[in-house]
């Protein structure tokens, strides 16, 4: 149709979040602008608590050797997905919030005097470890998978782009540019990574991807 919406999603989609956009009669293309590798890693001590901020490093910490060891501590998140995976694989999640930032700041006032191990990924974002450091708090920070950019040649004539990762919107970056295209973010962290760069961001709701495509249909129908 000449006047369909078309929207580029910087991951692949699940076949139920896909049908979302194309019951609104968008049209979506999508590729994987980002490719994670789980990392083998040794752990010698590990602390009162642990921190896990995606679910990426979930599957990652599950194929460690230590697994049983490791799930006799208690869990920290970042996101209700992050949440149900590890409840799904036995461990028991104390805290968790939306926000990297919330999390920290919980663990900052409640928590100061406990240790905690926090699994990451190479590109993870400096918010977490710097309000830990800045506070006091023990911890110990282990890379578990890396995040490699896959950049891809996006289509002309978008009207939106889905990102849901910072090193998404920085994988993107490498092979186009952004002109007109409504950028759609799951995330306030996601949304700073655009910054200089374009004035028409749209944040989700809620940091999840079901929200962000929500926001993208709800804001191209009422154009």
């Amino acid at each position: 149709m000449e006047n369909q919406i078309r929207l580029l999603s910087t991951k692949k989609l699940l076949e139920n979040q896909k049908q979302l956009l194309l019951s609104a009669n968008f049209n979506i293309e999508e590729a994987d602008f980002i490719n994670v590798v789980n990392r083998h890693f040794k752990i010698k001590t590990i602390n009162d608590f642990l921190i896990f901020t995606s679910q990426n490093a979930v599957e990652s910490v599950l194929e460690n050797e230590r697994i049983a060891e490791i799930k006799t501590r208690k869990c920290f998140c970042v996101g209700e997905k992050t949440r149900a995976l590890l409840e799904q694989n036995s461990f028991e999640v104390i805290v968790s919030s939306d926000y990297a930032s919330e999390l920290a700041s919980i663990i900052c006032n409640q928590y100061f005097k406990s240790s905690f191990t926090f699994f990451c990924g190479n590109l993870r974002q400096d918010i977490l470890p710097d309000s830990l450091t800045l506070a006091g708090v023990i911890f110990e920070e282990i890379e578990v998978y890396e995040t490699v950019l896959t950049p891809h040649k996006a289509a002309d004539n978008l009207n939106g782009i889905l990102f849901f990762s910072p090193s998404g919107v920085q994988s993107f970056l490498k092979a186009n540019v952004i002109r007109d295209e409504v950028c759609f973010c799951i995330g306030g962290t996601t949304a700073k990574a655009l910054i200089g760069i374009t004035n028409k961001v749209v944040i989700a709701n809620q940091p999840n991807i079901e929200s962000t495509l929500i926001k993208s249909i709800e804001f191209f129908n009422k154009i």
